[in-house]
């Protein structure tokens, strides 16, 4: 797949207290589906359609996602050490060609102030943007291609699901209201999955209070700026211990969002490094 300049911007800073069980001692979005956090699941789909840049807003326990990432080039790739010269081949290379700028903006920020505080960040005429704990089988290039069509600043993806989430009144693809977690079922409700142009910026503010979901996008919807791109396929997002244990038992059979390929690892022993007290860069940190 092409790549493509366009940021992925993905909100990881809130607390997680309804997965409380999994929360407590990491972000949710660092909570495992076979394995890997989910967080690396929906920048795996994001890279599938050839977005590599991630800004990543970074809140609650955000030094666990730091460091994950400074020790990422180390997953799952075989080592030899000689211990007496520090040499380290590294037989497989990471295949993950991923451009990813980590920003804390705060303990307690809101959605929608996280945002405002990581625009110095973008530098293009728009950007994606998602929650970090959802996943789905939704074709990006698709959204992009719908955004670019009708002109207006903000889409966001609705899916169809009995939930609690913000559902969204709407006038064709025309959002005319948006209702935050309006308890009625078999409604579109906000699935995230955006596309934003920069100037959607200008509807938020840095304070801590801003709710992405409240003031902007409502103002948005008002201002006839918010489209709805209709996605019928699989969406789910990670609240509840029981949804968590839903998307593990899913990846163990059919992972509907599993729209990437798993590339075969090829013995060759090509890159070598000196150890420096660290193995390869790896890093532990303390912030």
């Amino acid at each position: 797949m092409m790549k493509q300049d366009l940021p992925v911007v993905i909100l990881a800073g809130g607390f997680g207290t309804r997965l409380r069980e999994e929360t407590e001692f990491r972000p949710k979005p660092m909570v495992p589906i076979g394995g890997k956090p989910i967080l690396w699941h929906i920048m795996k789909m994001y890279s599938h359609f050839g977005f590599y840049k991630f800004i990543i807003c970074l809140g609650y326990k955000g030094e666990t996602i730091k460091q994950y990432f400074l020790n990422y080039r180390l997953e799952g790739v075989d080592l030899t050490i000689n211990t007496k010269t520090g040499t380290i081949t590294e037989h497989q290379l990471n295949d993950d060609d991923w451009e990813v700028t980590l920003v804390d903006t705060g303990q307690d920020c809101m959605t929608g102030g996280r945002i405002a505080r990581i625009a110095r960040y973008i530098n293009s005429d728009r950007f994606l943007l998602t929650y970090g704990d959802g996943v789905a089988d939704i074709n990006i290039n698709t959204l992009l291609e719908f955004h670019l069509a009708h002109k207006k600043l903000v889409t966001l993806s609705g899916v169809t699901l009995p939930s609690r989430f913000g559902n969204l009144e709407l006038d064709g693809n025309r959002i005319t209201s948006f209702a935050e977690k309006k308890q009625i079922s078999n409604e579109w409700i906000n699935g995230g999955f955006f596309v934003c142009e920069k100037k959607f910026l200008t509807y938020l503010s840095q304070d801590q209070s801003c709710v992405l979901e409240q003031g902007p996008l409502r103002k948005a919807a008002q201002d006839g700026e918010l489209m709805v791109y209709k996605h019928n396929g699989f969406w789910q997002c990670m609240d509840t211990l029981r949804e968590h244990h839903y998307l593990e038992e899913l990846w163990k059979t059919s992972a509907p969002w599993k729209v990437w390929k798993e590339q075969e690892k090829e013995f060759t022993p090509a890159v070598k490094k000196t150890w420096n007290n660290n193995i390869t860069g790896k890093t532990e940190i303390s912030l």
